[in-house]
């Protein structure tokens, strides 16, 4: 059995007025249940060179209805003004500028509506890698030959 477990670490010599030191971790689990998350797109790494919506993660459709998953995007460029516009379903998460990441879980609905789009701000190139980690899909056909 899988286990995926996510750590953050978040530290500041002066954020709140003191040093902050925040680290928490936690199991990623299939829905309503204590096994692990053991499926995943795999790590993909895209360079873009166009303003253009790309779609990242593409739901299929109610196959995956009231399962699990989580998504992972990283923004590689270095320089400080690129970044790129995270969408949702067509809604705006936020932008990811150079160096940073995002992790958040993912509600996988009917097909496109749940889909996960990028765009980057400029047409220069830029490397963007991304993941999903999810429980898996129900078939709902046969599939024997």
């Amino acid at each position: 059995m899988a286990t995926t477990t996510a750590t953050l670490a978040l530290s500041s010599p002066d954020l709140v007025g003191d040093a902050l030191a925040l680290n928490t971790s936690k199991a990623c689990y299939k829905a309503g249940t204590t096994i692990g998350l053991d499926q995943s797109t795999g790590l993909a790494r895209v360079y873009l060179t166009a303003t253009t919506n790309v779609d990242i993660i593409t739901v299929p459709g109610a196959v995956w209805a009231g399962k699990n998953a989580k998504v992972y995007i990283a923004n590689l460029s270095t320089v400080d003004s690129e970044f790129i516009i995270v969408t949702k379903g067509g809604n705006v998460i936020g932008r990811l500028y150079a160096g940073d990441w995002m992790w958040m879980p993912m509600e996988q609905k009917a097909a496109h509506l749940s889909d996960v789009e990028i765009a980057p701000n400029v047409a220069s190139g830029m490397w963007v890698e991304y993941m999903m980690v999810h429980e898996g899909v129900v078939l709902t056909t046969s599939a024997d030959s």
